[in-house]
């Protein structure tokens, strides 16, 4: 374990997870010194033709940043981008963690039919893939179902989080009906997951993302 006190990166694609993100690190890893890098058009650029390319580059230099703030190691804490840890890690040189690979394998260890939701396509295709990406490291082979949550993600970005979060609890139960465990894409979904009324897992991915890093933090080199 380091001696040092770790100082963590996080890379954000957008606000509302740093304050969940920065409160269980405070927790969980109290003796981390801890920065917030973000970049809030990213998820929106992956839909632009016109921009869709910029993104590995733009976050293989946030990464970069962060290395050069003095980082020992960085979580990408969006699923959209989760792509593109082992390449910009490979690129900068430092480890980059993706803050749902522990929630995938959680979902693989559970269940053998698995329900993805997102709000927002960019998030649903690149968790999923995430998913078989564990499973197949697991030695299993789960079945998949996923939707893609109609006005959530217009409704939190409008600033109503009691919308997003109903949209999101009624699509939680509908996929209770077909599903083993539940996988909410999104780590700005997790305070829907209380609302709904289900007797499948819901898994969010800020917890064990959280108790994910806090093992590697544990085995960086004294």
């Amino acid at each position: 374990m380091a001696t040092h006190s770790p100082r963590i990166a996080f890379l954000h694609t957008g606000a509302v997870v740093i304050p969940p993100v920065a409160e269980l690190t405070a927790s969980l890893i109290p003796d981390a010194t801890v920065v917030n890098y973000l970049d809030d058009k990213i998820v929106a650029d992956l839909s632009d033709p016109a921009r869709a390319d910029s993104v590995p580059e733009r976050v293989t230099d946030l990464v970069r940043a962060a290395k050069r703030g003095g980082a020992d190691l960085v979580m990408l804490t969006c699923s959209s981008i989760s792509y593109l840890a082992e390449p910009a890690a490979t690129e900068v040189g430092i480890p980059v963690l993706r803050i749902d690979e522990a929630v995938a394998d959680n979902a693989v260890a559970t269940g053998n039919r698995i329900a993805v939701l997102a709000t927002l396509p960019t998030t649903l295709h690149p968790t999923t893939n995430l998913l078989k990406e564990r499973a197949q490291v697991a030695g299993r082979e789960p079945e998949f179902i996923s939707e893609v949550i109609d006005g959530a993600f217009a409704a939190v970005a409008g600033g109503d989080r009691t919308t997003h979060d109903r949209l999101v609890a009624e699509a939680i139960e509908r996929a209770a009906e077909q599903a083993d465990v539940i996988v909410l894409a999104q780590a700005s979904m997790a305070s829907a997951a209380e609302a709904a009324h289900v007797t499948v897992p819901v898994l969010t991915s800020i917890a064990p993302g959280i108790a994910r890093l806090r093992e590697a933090v544990n085995a960086l080199p004294a």
